[in-house]
Formats: structure tokens, sequence, C-alpha cells
């Protein structure tokens, strides 16, 4: 297996950085990078090379710098290249944005302490020369410390360059909806959108803080340089907003626009909604965006086609693509018929009711055939493994002195869950499934998920370890006892956001553990096929994480090694708000790519599911697995032996309250429902997924 990736979306290139200027839809540079890394990267390397440049001059480079989880490579990088390169930070002064009022600055929320920890700490920066609002003032003196703050910054001389991050209200800093263009720094009351995503950092919306201190917009806009990154699908519809849309004070970021020397940064997810990439052809011809009418092009114009216009792939028209700007379309690739018949094949090539392949029955070459029966586990098609031609992926050569992996029945698959749940959630129909046609099937849960359970839940179940001690006293009552007291004690006077003690983060781990346990059971997989990897990186008792380590990947490696499995499957959405999926996904591709010499691993096959926070588009599925009603019910159950999770999730993500089953059942409903639109056999759901491509 050659080095991966996760792919961008299928509209979006995949080289290092893709610029777009003059867009006729676009009023401020853009530049999209093949991943958050990647670009996290670039923007240091800018940073760093201000400081030199500075340095040698004999002056100050005076940095605006910005919290949350977009920064967080940026800093990690610049602490590389001070550690590594001998970058420098005694000529740096450094304005953070914003922070929490009230807040003390050792609390663990504190955009200080989130300094400190990320990059103060790790660099020769001199301690007088790094502001941060404070977040401990009394009231009646926030009006002329926030004067005072404006005044340092003019007294440094302005800030060289300004790094920022945006909420998905679109503020920057704190500028809520309703920023004015002039504002200063200031107290702020935090708008409902922005507590809710900060929500997990406070274990609960109940105890954010309901104002904040934050430079104003014109602060922002005074930076001689502004830099914005943003990462994630759950960005792409404010980047949209900001970027195309009008400057209006209901879109701090979209000030940018204004701005001399600024520019947002993106990866491919972030930038999937901006039009040059989600559909360029309404800009002019296709080539002007840097694009030309490929197999995966074709496939997304024609299913925005066929929903726009509200008909069935195949009975789309050349006057229906003449009508909505789709002229070049037709010339580069011929009249409608063929067209359709190309796409919907290619849709019909990526159904199938055998994701691990059927047995006894030879792989086709031409693909997958048309499905017969709606959704059931005697669905006779074959997997989209085979014809990787209809769908404009690349096929992935097994080595010589290996057995083709689409030949082999049954396969060994590894499901990797970033949380104890999330297998069950994003993929428990095919999870079900697999087990049922009878593939050695195992489950990694990558973390522990402890973080996610109330103290309520953790108490309850030490009470039934005294209940049952005291029906068993050989199991030993008075610990149970002296426990109970411990935590009960504990919890009684525990902080708002106290990490949990050492106890009951254990209590946890084991309600999370059980509750795994039970659902991958019922799903089918055998106990000794259940594995809990407790990754390190995680294993803080906050939301907060450390950087992913050395450990993280070995103790993945190791795993692989021992499995050597024919098909993986990974959580490949990025739009998770705490950043555990991302992180585990890098910890997979760093294992594999060390792995990537391996027979097993040139053989092996990589699907990318999606959480519970979006779904693949038609456009990117490859692999689309049918749920009959029975296999709903079946994964519905599964995902409620995850009680903990039930009813309320301590971290339900924002601004949707549906709980994580429902989420799943809507979502493959509705992805059902499209394929159903757009011509193809009508089922109860569809779980969709998509190929890991090889890196460029």
């Amino acid at each position: 297996m050659t080095s991966r990736q996760p792919p961008p979306p299928s509209h979006i290139p995949r080289h290092q950085a893709h610029r777009h200027a003059g867009s006729k839809s676009e009023h401020i540079p853009v530049t999209v990078y093949a991943s958050s890394e990647s670009a996290s990267k670039a923007v240091a390397a800018e940073i760093g090379a201000l400081i030199r440049e500075r340095a040698a001059a004999g002056r100050a480079a005076v940095l605006g710098l910005a919290t949350g989880s977009a920064p967080t490579a940026v800093y990690n990088e610049l602490v590389r290249l001070h550690g590594e390169e001998g970058l420098s930070f005694r000529n740096v002064v450094a304005f953070n944005l914003d922070e929490y009022w009230p807040m003390r600055p050792d609390d663990l929320q504190s955009y200080r302490r989130y300094m400190q920890e990320y990059l103060f700490d790790h660099v020769d920066i001199d301690p007088p020369n790094i502001h941060v609002p404070d977040g401990t003032i009394r009231r009646a003196d926030v009006g002329a410390w926030c004067e005072g703050y404006e005044r340092a910054i003019g007294e440094a001389g302005g800030i060289d360059i300004q790094i920022l991050g945006v909420g998905r209200t679109g503020h920057i800093g704190f500028n809520e909806p309703g920023s004015p263009r002039d504002s200063r720094t200031r107290l702020i009351t935090l708008d409902r959108v922005t507590r809710m995503d900060a929500a997990s950092d406070f274990f609960g919306e109940r105890n954010v803080p309901r104002t904040a201190i934050t430079m104003g917009v014109a602060t922002i806009l005074d930076a001689r340089r502004v830099v914005l990154l943003a990462f994630g699908e759950h960005k792409a519809a404010i980047i949209r907003r900001s970027v195309e849309g009008d400057a209006a004070p209901t879109v701090a970021a979209s000030f940018l626009q204004r701005h001399p020397s600024a520019s947002i940064v993106l990866d491919p997810a972030a930038a999937a909604e901006l039009t040059r990439f989600k559909t360029p052809w309404l800009l002019g011809p296709i080539e002007d965006c840097g694009g030309a009418w490929d197999v995966a092009t074709t496939r997304r114009a024609v299913i925005w086609l066929s929903t726009i216009v509200g008909r069935p792939i195949l009975t789309l028209t050349d006057e229906h693509y003449i009508e909505h700007g789709l002229q070049d379309l037709l010339a580069a690739r011929g009249g409608a018929y063929g067209i359709n018949l190309e796409v919907f094949r290619a849709l019909q090539g990526t159904l199938t009711g055998w994701p691990g392949g059927r047995p006894g029955t030879p792989t086709p070459r031409g693909g997958p055939g048309t499905p017969t029966l709606r959704g059931g586990s005697e669905d006779p098609t074959d997997s989209p493994e085979a014809a990787p031609e209809l769908r404009g992926t690349q096929k992935i050569e097994p080595a010589a002195a290996c057995r083709d992996a689409r030949e082999v029945y049954p396969k060994r698959v590894l499901v990797f869950s970033p949380h104890p749940d999330d297998d069950v959630i994003s993929m428990g129909g095919t999870f079900i499934r697999l087990c049922d046609q009878g593939h050695d099937v195992h489950v990694a849960y990558q973390t522990s998920g402890n973080i996610a359970v109330w103290d309520e839940a953790a108490l309850r179940h030490v009470d039934f370890v005294r209940e049952f001690a005291g029906a068993f006293p050989q199991l030993g009552r008075e610990f149970a006892e002296r426990l109970e007291d411990t935590l009960e004690t504990f919890v009684a006077h525990k902080r708002s956001g106290q990490p949990d003690s050492p106890e009951l983060q254990r209590i946890k781990t084991i309600i999370r553990r059980v509750e795994a346990r039970a659902a991958a059971k019922y799903s089918g997989v055998r106990e000794q096929n259940i594995h809990f990897l407790d990754l390190p990186f995680y294993e803080t008792g906050r939301v907060r994480k450390k950087p992913l380590g050395e450990e993280d990947v070995r103790i993945t490696m190791d795993l692989l090694e021992r499995i050597r499995p024919h098909q993986i499957y990974a959580a490949g959405d990025l739009s998770d708000p705490h950043g555990t999926h991302r992180v585990c996904l890098a910890v997979i591709t760093r294992a594999l790519s060390r792995l990537a010499d391996r027979d097993w691993a040139r053989a092996c096959v990589v699907w990318l599911y999606r959480g519970a926070w979006q779904e693949w588009g038609p456009e990117e599925i490859e692999m689309a697995v049918p749920l009959s009603p029975e296999e709903v019910r079946r994964k519905r159950i599964a995902i409620f032996k995850h009680e903990s999770q039930k009813d309320y999730a301590l971290f339900p993500g924002p601004n949707d309250p549906r709980e994580f089953w429902q989420r799943a059942e809507d979502r493959n409903r509705a992805t059902a429902a499209l394929y159903d639109r757009l011509g193809l056999a009508e089922y109860e759901a569809i779980e969709g997924f998509v190929r890991w491509k090889p890196a460029p």
C-alpha cells in the first residue's frame, strides 16, 4: 500500500496548493491546500520568514494570534522551527485576539493557558512581550483596560501579521454578527451558536461564559497582513458567505474583503462550497477555473443538474443541459444520452449488498451488476472494488506474491472507531452485514471516550457495584463503599470544567468499554476480535488533547501487523467539532504509510465512512451499501447499546438536538431517497463510503 491521505472532495485538485485569482464570485484571495497540515506549515513558514526578516533588521515582529482548533498545527510547526531550525522568538511581540470574561489565566479553558501550552512555553519569547486579554479584571475597569490594549498595540508599531480562525456565525475573534466595521477592543456578549460550539470545552453549554473581551473588527483590519485559516466540512458554508457574499456586519469575516493584504487559507473540505469547486460551470468555461470535464466533474455536474430540474438522470435532455449552463459539457462529452448513461452506470456501480465481496464468485471486470433485491443480505451485487474504472478512481494493484484481496473470502476486516460508538452510528448496517456474510470482522476503538459520560451516570454504576458487592460480600463491599464515598465527594466539589479524577476517568472508560463490547457482540463480532487501543493522545481527561505522538502510531501499527486486514474501514469526516476524528485518521494514515512495503498492506483496500456530523455526497460515494428496514432496525438497536450516550449525549455537537441514532437514520434515508430521485433503485436506507486514494 502506497502512502495515502484522506481524499479531498472529488471536485478539488489534489496538488499542494490551488490558488485562484480573479474569480467572478470570490472577493478575497483564497488558497486551498491539499491538507490542513500542509496549509498550516505554509502559514508557519510565512510567520517564520517575517520573524527572521525583522530580526535581521533589528526590529520586532508583532504577531496577532488566535486560539481554537485551526491554528494549533501552525503553532506546532513554529515550535518545531524553533527547536530544529533555530527560529528565535526573542524579537517577537504577541497580541492575542480574545479571552473569555470572566476567566482565570490558569483555568483549562483560558486562552492564556492555551497559548502557553501550544506556543509560549516552548519558545524563547520574552514574557513581557506576551499580551492576552485579561479575564480577571473588574467589570467596572473593562473599558479602560480595552483602551490600554489598543494603545499597547499602537506603541508596539501595529500588528504585522494577524492570524484568524472563523466561527460558524462568521465571527473573527469574538466579533459576533452585528459587529460594526469600526469596532475596537471591547467586552461583547457571545452569540448562542458560539456558546454551543464552545460547550464541549466547558463540559456543557451551561458552563460557557456569556461574555468575552475581543479585539474589534477595525483592530484586526489595521494589521498589515491578515491570514484566516479554516479546515473541515463544517466551515464550508460560512467560508462561502465570507468569500462570495457582500461585506456586511452580519458576517464579520466578510470585512476582510476590504483589506489590501488579507487572504484565506483552506483545506479541500472547507473550500467545498465555493462556486469554483462546487459548480464551476456557472462561472464560464470550466478550463478557466483550472478544471476539465473529467469523470468526476461530469458526474458532479449531472447529479447537480438532475437535482436542479427534479428529473431522474436518464430523462435529462440536451435542452436541460443548455438551459442550466452546461453547454460546454455537451460539447466536450457529446450529447445528453451518452453522458446520462455514463453517470447513471457509475452511480449504479457503487451499489453493493456485498461490501466484502461474494463467496465463490469471480470478481467481474466490468463492474457490479444491477441490484435486483431491495437491500437485503442476499442482494447479489458484487463489491465496487471490482470496477474502479467506472468511477474514475485509481486501482490499487496487489503485490505479486499476494493473492488479490478482491478474490479472498472470507476477508479479514478491521473497522476503526474513533469513539466507542462511531462504528455503529456511522456504518452499523455495513458492520452487521460484514459479520452476517461470514467475514472475520475486527473492531478497534481508538479512544476511551471517557470524557463523554455524565458524572451522574458514573455514580449510578458505582452504586450498582456497591449493591452487587453487598449481595456477594466476598467481592469486597467495603472497597465498593469507599470508592463510592470518594467519588461522590469529588463530584460534589468539582469545579466547572475541572478534569475528572483518575478513579472517575477509569470508571467512565469502563462504562464506554462495556457498551462498545455489547454493541459489537450484538453486531456479530467475536469477543477476541474487539480491541481497545486507548490511544495516549486522548487520555488527558479533558477536551483539549495532546498532539498525535509516536506511541499512538506504534499501537496502531502493532494492531495492523497482527490482523493483516484485507479491508479497513475508518472515519473520514473532518467535521467532528472536537477534532478527535481528524487525529484518529491521521494516526491510521501514518501507521499505514510506515507499513506500505508489506504485501498485505499493498493488497488492502481502505474505505472511509463519515460519522455523526455529515454524510458523503452522491458525487463522492464510491461504495453504497443499501440497508433493508430490518437492517436499519438492527443498526438502531446496536446504537442503543451505548446507554451513556442515549437520550442526551454530553457532547451532542452544535445546533442539532437529534440523538445520534436519529441523525444516522435520517442521513442514511436521505442518501437512499436521493439515489431514488436520481433514477436508481429505491431502498430503505444507504450507507456511503469513499475509497482512500493514493497520495499524489
